[in-house]
């Protein structure tokens, strides 16, 4: 796991729920839904929108800005049925600070 913040306050959530981290040297999406933290990557799968300039929808997924597609951030899947996945994430909030799996 890789710590990205002391406190999610640090995370600098847009209006959107959605803030960019640095993860290894790679820009990474940190989502806000229902009090859920969840990461997710920084383009989308299908032509490369920035997710960061997305939203998270009321059901809590991820839409890219370029052509609606919405994503699961849990487990990756195109919910809107493009057949694209999602690299996403675990995030965990404890004591010790906001963590992120590692990536690979």
């Amino acid at each position: 796991m890789k710590k990205i913040a002391e406190h999610p306050n640090e995370l600098n959530f847009g209006d959107n729920n959605i803030a960019v981290v640095e993860v290894d040297g790679k820009k990474i999406c940190v989502g806000l839904h229902n009090q859920k933290y969840f990461a997710f990557a920084y383009k989308c799968p299908h032509a490369g929108g920035i997710l960061a300039d997305g939203f998270i929808d009321p059901l809590g997924r991820v839409v890219c800005p370029l052509h609606r597609y919405r994503f699961d951030p849990y487990n990756g899947i195109n919910v809107s049925g493009e057949g694209f996945y999602l690299r996403h994430w675990p995030v965990e909030w404890n004591e010790k600070g906001v963590f992120i799996q590692d990536l690979i």
